[in-house]
C-alpha cells in the first residue's frame, strides 16, 4: 500500500469513502482560526475542538493538517498569555498584534497546502 504522505490520492481502507478527500472540514478549522483574530481566540478554539474529534478518522494527509491545527491552537494561546503578561511593561503591546499576524500567517499557509492536496509538511514547527 503506498504512503497517503507522500501519495494524499491513495485510497486508505480503513477510511470510509466519504472522508478520503474531504477537505472541506479542515479548510472551516482554518477559517476558524483566521478569524481567531478577530474573536479573541473564540473561534481558534472551536476550531481546535473540531481538529481534536476529526483527526482520528481522518486519512493520514489530512490528520496532518489537524495536527497543524491543535498545535496552532496551543502555541497561539501559550503565546496570547505571554504577552498578555507582558503587557504591562509594554512589550505586550506588540506581541498580541504579532500573535495574531503568526496566526494568520498559519492559518492561510496550511489552508494553501489542504486546497493543493498536499498534507502539511512539518505540522510540529513552532514557525510554519
Amino acid at each position: 500500500m503506498p504512503d497517503s504522505l507522500s501519495d494524499p490520492t491513495a485510497i486508505d481502507p480503513d477510511v470510509p469513502p466519504r472522508l478520503q478527500d474531504d477537505k472541506t472540514l479542515p479548510g472551516v478549522v482554518y477559517g476558524l482560526h483566521i478569524a481567531g483574530v478577530a474573536t479573541g481566540g473564540v473561534t481558534t478554539l472551536i476550531g481546535a475542538i473540531i481538529a481534536y474529534v476529526s483527526r482520528k478518522d481522518a486519512p493520514e494527509w489530512l490528520a496532518s493538517h489537524y495536527e497543524f491545527q491543535i498545535r496552532t491552537f496551543w502555541l497561539a494561546l501559550g503565546f496570547s498569555i505571554v504577552a498578555l503578561l507582558l503587557t504591562p511593561v509594554g512589550i505586550g503591546i506588540v506581541l498580541l498584534p504579532a500573535v495574531g499576524v503568526w496566526l494568520v500567517v498559519r492559518g492561510v499557509v496550511g489552508l494553501s497546502n489542504l486546497l493543493k492536496g498536499q498534507p502539511y509538511p512539518t505540522p510540529k514547527n513552532w514557525m510554519l
